[in-house]
């Protein structure tokens, strides 16, 4: 197709959505422009671990999703330097129904993921940071990847432009959306089909439709620490028991029950503030560590303190790092979506306009976009039909 004859699109938000859509609308052949209400990416998409996380999704089609968006994230890095680590993952057991679930795990898994569990011997040779003291083992996945979400998010734009052609439109807030056209201001701009990819703030656009939805908002804290000596490097992203109860590809295993109810009662505080502890490394050295899980529509500008200090408290007990300095600490808000049914929210807001939001359920944009844009733009992956929903002016 020729680009005289090429379908034109718009997508609104730049975000990894947004950027995800974009990239699988350039290779269908569509003439691709978008907007952003910034001058650069500062939401949820720079706010979190940089993980391409497939170990937390269940097998089957999200699976799948998340190693193609993968190889995309592969493709991207390589054509433009990217920092990237093919970390893999290591989740530290120092509880018998922590190392029990992790041994179901890896026999649901033989012959379909890359994992294994590995001895406190051989914890220490791939995250020499990891406690030693009581220490059963450990999950090793080979799946994952690391990325510096600030980095990536922000280099995807020049990459897209140079490859693919796409427009960039910072600074321009959509504030009404009507096929085929979108307005910035007074200003309108058309095209043959749009996708609208900014998070939460759909609701700004289509606030009836937002209301009808399972759907809520995120907030999430999270900490970088300063870099951390050399030579010292952390290997895989590093977790805890408490990530295991919070990814849905564990929850099948038998053991699971029996490690929830001891969670409940010994850590009910962090379950209450929705912790589960994670750290991932950065290519300076730096360790992004985090985060919780605050759920609601409307949320408090100010970050707590102590939930910090709860989940440094709780990665103290799985990590000895050389040096605990804390460098930033930040929120982030994204869509989570909230019934359980979908793990994603795809809608055709009016004909020629779709709604994509609430990857994975919410929280999972780094690990599934590339993939489930592809779906989305090849017809795999259908929207839903909604009732005649008129946009408004934000």
């Amino acid at each position: 197709m020729s680009k005289t004859q090429a379908r034109t699109a718009i997508v609104v938000g730049a975000g990894i959505v947004g950027l995800a859509m974009a990239r699988a609308l350039a290779e269908a052949g569509y003439q691709v422009t978008v907007f952003d209400r910034h001058e650069r990416a500062v939401g949820a998409s720079v706010r979190n671990f940089g993980t391409v996380w497939p170990i937390g999704v269940a097998n089957g089609p999200l699976y799948a999703r998340a190693l193609r968006s993968r190889e995309i994230w592969r493709e991207f890095c390589a054509a433009t330097g990217t920092w990237h680590a093919p970390s893999g993952s290591l989740i530290a057991a120092f509880h018998e129904d922590e190392w029990a679930v992790m041994n179901e795990y890896v026999g649901m898994n033989e012959g379909i993921r890359p994992c294994r569990t590995l001895s406190p011997a051989q914890v220490r040779e791939h995250a020499p940071g990891v406690v030693s003291q009581g220490l059963l083992g450990a999950l090793l996945s080979t799946d994952e990847w690391v990325v510096d979400p600030r980095e990536a998010i922000r280099a995807l734009p020049a990459w897209l432009a140079e490859r693919y052609g796409v427009q960039f439109h910072w600074r321009k807030a959509v504030t009404r959306v009507e096929h085929p056209w979108v307005w910035s201001g007074h200003r309108r701009y058309g095209a043959d089909v749009i996708y609208i990819a900014n998070g939460t703030d759909f609701e700004t656009l289509y606030p009836e439709l937002f209301e009808r939805q399972a759907i809520t908002k995120c907030k999430l804290q999270m900490l970088r620490l300063e870099a951390q000596p050399s030579p010292f490097r952390l290997g895989p992203v590093v977790c805890g028991g408490l990530t295991m109860a919070h990814y849905n590809g564990f929850h099948a295993t038998p053991s699971m029950a029996r490690l929830r109810e001891r969670l409940a009662e010994q850590h009910a505080d962090l379950l209450a503030l929705g912790i589960h502890v994670m750290a991932a490394q950065n290519g300076l050295g730096e360790i992004t560590i985090g985060d919780s899980h605050e759920y609601g529509h409307t949320h408090e500008p100010f970050d707590e303190s102590a939930i910090n200090r709860q989940i440094v408290g709780y990665l103290k007990s799985v990590l000895d790092l050389p040096t605990w300095s804390v460098k930033q600490s930040w929120h982030g808000i994204y869509a989570k979506l909230t019934d359980g049914k979908r793990s994603e929210l795809v809608l055709e807001a009016e004909p020629g306009v779709t709604i994509v939001n609430g990857v994975g359920g919410g929280g999972l944009g780094m690990t599934l976009s590339f993939g489930l844009a592809e779906e989305v733009v090849q017809g795999q992956l259908r929207p839903e039909r909604c009732e005649a929903s008129t946009a408004s002016v934000s």
